[in-house]
C-alpha cells in the first residue's frame, strides 16, 4: 500500500475512489459535529458527496465535543 493509500489522520488506508461521505459513514462518524481537511484545504460539508478520494490524498478528520 506505501505510496497508492489514503492517509487518514496519518494512518494508510484503502479510500481510493470512495467519497468523503463513504469514508465518514464507514468510519460511523456524525456529519453534524465533524471538519475534514483534504491535503491542506478545508472540504465544505455539501462537498462530502462529491469529493472523491484519490492515492495519495492526505485527510484529516476533526470531531468536536463539548464540555467544560
Amino acid at each position: 500500500m506505501e505510496g497508492c493509500a489514503v492517509i487518514i489522520n496519518g494512518v494508510q488506508e484503502a479510500a481510493e475512489g470512495k467519497s468523503v461521505a463513504q469514508v465518514l459513514q464507514e468510519k460511523g462518524i456524525d456529519l453534524s459535529n465533524v471538519a475534514v481537511e483534504r491535503n491542506g484545504e478545508i472540504v465544505p460539508k455539501r462537498q462530502y458527496d462529491s469529493v472523491i478520494l484519490t492515492a495519495e490524498d492526505r485527510l484529516e478528520i476533526v470531531s468536536f465535543v463539548g464540555g467544560g
